[in-house]
């Protein structure tokens, strides 16, 4: 089974939060996420107040903060996005709320391999 931390619906967190896991977040959270090589899910009724950086990154609740993954972002129906997404591949579903910049550009090793041909 694959380590998952969870914050749930009634945790109010304000600070940094900094993992190696997989996080689920379900309550509120005012500062940065970093979660390296892992994903960060915002549940439906939470709400983050800070950016937001990991391996892949899935939004159904409201984000004040730029969203920047290695891989990818979903922002899925239901979700309030205030801030900008950075991503090789963003996910925007009918039904979301986005009020920022989207950017996609390749990993940094496709850049890489393209700059050296």
């Amino acid at each position: 089974m694959q380590d998952r931390a969870r914050l749930g619906s009634t945790v109010v967190i304000k600070g940094e939060l900094s993992a190696q896991e997989d996080v689920v977040i379900a309550g509120r959270l005012e500062g940065s996420v970093r979660v390296t090589g892992h994903l960060v899910v915002v549940e439906a009724g939470a709400r983050v107040v800070g950016d937001i950086e990991a391996t892949g990154i899935i939004v159904t609740g409201r984000v004040e903060g730029s969203l920047i993954a290695e891989e990818r972002i979903q922002i899925r129906d239901g979700a309030d996005l205030h801030g900008d997404a950075s991503a090789p591949r963003v996910i925007v579903t009918d039904g979301a709320i986005v009020n920022g910049r989207i950017e996609t550009e390749p990993p940094a090793k496709e850049r890489k391999l393209k700059a050296a041909s």
